[in-house]
């Protein structure tokens, strides 16, 4: 079922505990039911799942968030944002990790309601160029969606889509250098 996916940042090991239990919760609901399980309600059992962690002294909460994007029959696409603490809420834009902040700046300016997924890739490519410490290692930019341009399912997005917005991501970059110098 790929009506729903997931991006973890943190411990790569809980950020996978999460991921398999939201494939769990989407099999089980799909056996029961005999239909693809709703944004709102997967997102609710995950939250809860991950909530059930802080509850109790014999396991550790989760050291991972995650964004969790799904296509709804109902209410069309969602993107959930989950913390380790429980905490479920929905965006048109999120951002996690180190450079969260700074990201979600740059995201606020953008006008998300009338952005195609295609522009969508070329400015989180360049949020993602432009927040990046230079301090850090060197990275691969990969990127996923779900969106029509995808059949509705959670797919990585295509390579020569991705090589076009971060040629274009680091051009912005140098412009901006050049223009601070």
């Amino acid at each position: 079922d790929r009506h729903a996916g997931m991006a973890g940042t943190g411990l790569a090991p809980d950020a996978r505990q999460i991921v398999s239990r939201a494939r769990s919760e989407c099999a089980q609901y799909l056996s029961f039911y005999g239909d693809r399980i709703p944004a709102q309600i997967l997102a609710d059992r995950m939250a809860h799942y991950m909530h059930l962690f802080t509850l109790y002294w014999s396991v550790r909460p989760f050291g991972a968030s995650s964004l969790m994007a799904v296509k709804d029959e109902h209410d069309g696409y969602a993107l959930y944002l989950l913390e380790p603490s429980g905490e479920c809420q929905r965006y048109h834009g999120a951002a996690i990790g180190k450079g969260r902040q700074a990201a979600k700046n740059e995201i606020e300016k953008l006008d998300l309601g009338n952005l195609s997924a295609a522009e969508a890739v070329r400015h989180v490519a360049r949020i993602v160029y432009a927040t990046h410490d230079e301090k850090d290692k060197e990275f691969e930019c990969e990127l996923s969606w779900i969106c029509d341009a995808s059949g509705g399912e959670f797919k990585r997005v295509p390579k020569h889509v991705v090589d076009e917005a971060v040629e274009a991501a680091k051009a912005a970059l140098e412009s901006d250098d050049e223009m601070d110098a």
